[in-house]
């Protein structure tokens, strides 16, 4: 089950925390990575939007970690990995998939978009409003517009 940001945290909070900035980030990367194969430049709309998404997240998951008694040192070390992680994954969407199946290169677009989908619905949006209320709505679909329009001009 969600925990919600505001909660009291435990610990054991951090293994689930990281594993869903793995399953969220390390597709992402790998979305960039491939972008680049074929001479194509990464866009502005991408990387705005992975930039986008991934702050509120980072934030919320430092909040929980540091509110589970996660020492600041700890936290930089995990970010400091999810970066190296992340980089590898790039690198790997470069470097191993170059010559994979357009279909396969559908698949791994087709799950970083649901992975950032599943962090956004369930924790991400529900944070927003709790803490937010109504006008977190307002600039979720204000966001959601800054992205289409971001993504219909780069």
């Amino acid at each position: 089950m969600r925990k919600s940001i505001g909660a009291a945290h435990d610990t054991a909070l951090g293994l689930p925390i990281t594993l869903g900035i793995v399953l969220d980030g390390v597709p992402e990367s790998i979305v960039i990575g491939l972008s680049l194969l074929g001479g194509h430049t990464v866009s502005l709309a991408m990387l705005m939007a992975v930039f986008i998404s991934n702050v509120p997240e980072a934030i919320a998951a430092t909040t929980g970690l540091g509110a589970g008694g996660w020492s600041r040192l700890r936290i930089m070390r995990l970010w400091l990995l999810m970066a190296v992680v992340c980089g590898v994954a790039s690198l790997a969407g470069f470097v191993v998939l170059e010559n994979v199946a357009n279909a396969t290169q559908a698949f791994i677009n087709m799950f970083a978009g649901g992975a950032i989908l599943v962090m956004l619905a369930d924790t991400m949006i529900p944070e927003a409003f709790a803490h937010g209320g109504k006008p977190a709505g307002l600039v979720n679909v204000m966001g959601f517009a800054l992205a289409a329009y971001f993504s219909t001009i780069a």
